[in-house]
């Protein structure tokens, strides 16, 4: 049996790298300049001179390595939280964590002032979001222990206070901050700076090789606390890991990109459906399946009105919100 489980697991993460690899191609291959995937090799080796290799590898390639790793990051944020709470409708930015980024880029728009020029607002956002995922996590400890149904009603209402500070900010701020922060607010590949790209890729990778190493807790919190305490898990201190974990993977996706919702919510639950519950193999299929999601809803929004291009938050909406009440309506996973 377990033999038999290991190979249809196999056969997942394979099926998934697949679609993986066809979403970059295509990605890499449509747009104002269509480039077939069999034409990329050549611009490898004989084209570095020409404008598709400019288009290709530093438009096209740079947007599909992050679609990758933020929507990975996401994702494998949302399967931590959902197996922490139990509930599968927790996403990262239940938490206030997205409040508390848009809220930092507001004010570094309004009040742009320093010398660190376009790394300002990813910083900005990334203070605002370990802010917000601070004063939660403070607000919720009582006694030592992680109080998680007021971890979940502190992280809702300090969503709620840190839009209507944004609202109150929007209302006073300059027609050109004002375009900026609703463009970052709705969330964007479009990252110029490759040094964010790296540093992304790294979060990424290592906040999924991190989670790893948790899967047997997961596996045990999924049954309840108690449960979990009694089969020997270090309850309060796993709790705490997962939380910060997910809450600096989630942070850092925000401050670069902007406020991409649904990955980490929908990812997560289809990959339910498809694998089971069990986090040795959730785990790394939501991270393959949030990579290409990502990838193939940022395509959609580059070419759908092209040559305008669409917030990729409104793509990730759209479609996250349609499959997800479609698998509901199947009544596959009772929630």
């Amino acid at each position: 049996m377990a033999r038999d489980k290991l190979i249809v697991w196999i056969g997942w993460m394979a099926a998934l790298s697949a679609l993986l690899l066809v979403v970059a191609l295509f990605s890499l291959g449509v747009g104002a300049v269509a480039l077939p995937w069999r034409k990329i090799p050549l611009l490898l080796f004989h084209g570095r001179d020409t404008p598709e290799y400019a288009i290709l590898f530093q438009v096209r390639l740079p947007r599909v390595l992050l679609g990758a790793a933020v929507g990975g990051a996401l994702a494998i944020a949302g399967v931590m939280l959902q197996g922490m709470f139990r509930n599968p409708l927790v996403e990262p930015y239940t938490l206030g964590i997205s409040g508390g980024a848009a809220l930092g880029v507001c004010i570094n728009m309004i009040f742009r002032k320093g010398p660190l020029g376009t790394l300002s607002t990813p910083l900005s956002g990334f203070l605002g979001a370990m802010g917000a995922v601070l004063l939660v996590y403070a607000l919720s400890v009582r006694g030592g222990e992680i109080r998680l149904t007021r971890l979940l009603l502190i992280g809702v209402m300090v969503s709620f206070m840190t839009s209507s500070l944004i609202m109150l900010l929007m209302a006073v701020s300059r027609v050109e901050a004002l375009h900026g922060i609703v463009f970052w607010i709705m969330g964007s590949l479009e990252e110029p700076d490759p040094s964010l790209i790296r540093i992304m890729a790294i979060t990424s990778v290592g906040g999924l090789a991190l989670a790893s190493l948790f899967t047997v807790e997961l596996n045990a919190l999924s049954l309840g606390e108690e449960e979990a305490f009694h089969l020997g898990v270090k309850v309060e201190r796993v709790k705490r890991v997962l939380f910060l974990l997910a809450s600096f993977l989630t942070g850092v996706c925000v401050s670069v990109t902007g406020i991409i919702g649904f990955v980490g919510l929908v990812v997560p639950h289809l990959m339910r459906l498809l694998v089971g519950g069990d986090h040795r193999i959730l785990l790394i299929t939501s991270y393959l399946g949030g990579a290409a999601f990502l990838i193939l809803c940022d395509t959609l929004a580059r070419i759908i009105i092209a040559p305008v291009e669409l917030p990729v938050g409104v793509i990730t909406g759209i479609i996250g919100g349609g499959v997800f009440i479609y698998a509901l309506s199947k009544r596959r996973y009772q929630l």
